[in-house]
């Protein structure tokens, strides 16, 4: 499995991670962080297995179906939640988010 064929899915993977770096950072600096926790927790869930999932992309790993398996649905916990925060950050960790998790899919649904 050529990495080559995965280059959407691993761009999709990277912006994703940012986009959970930068909401968790933000979130950490909203009024009522506590009532954020959720949000903060799985940005930083989601931003690591989106890197991990770039990484074994990236490497042809037999492991990259498994991974993005799993990458597909921390996103969408992560953007689901995202979703129901108005602030601008979670809102476009959102977006990121259900990008990511729709690559994840059809990469596994391919691979």
């Amino acid at each position: 499995m050529p990495h080559q064929n995965f280059t959407s899915c691993i761009a999709a993977c990277y912006d994703c991670a940012e986009a959970c770096n930068h909401c968790a950072a933000a979130c950490l600096q909203e009024q009522d962080v506590k009532m954020m926790a959720r949000c903060i927790a799985l940005d930083i869930d989601c931003a690591q297995i989106c890197e991990l999932a770039a990484a074994v992309m990236s490497r042809a790993s037999e492991s990259s179906k498994t991974v993005c398996n799993a990458c597909a649905e921390i996103c969408q916990l992560c953007g689901d939640e995202c979703a129901k925060h108005s602030m601008d950050h979670c809102q476009a960790c959102a977006q990121a988010c259900r990008r990511c998790a729709e690559e994840c899919r059809k990469m596994a649904a391919t691979a």
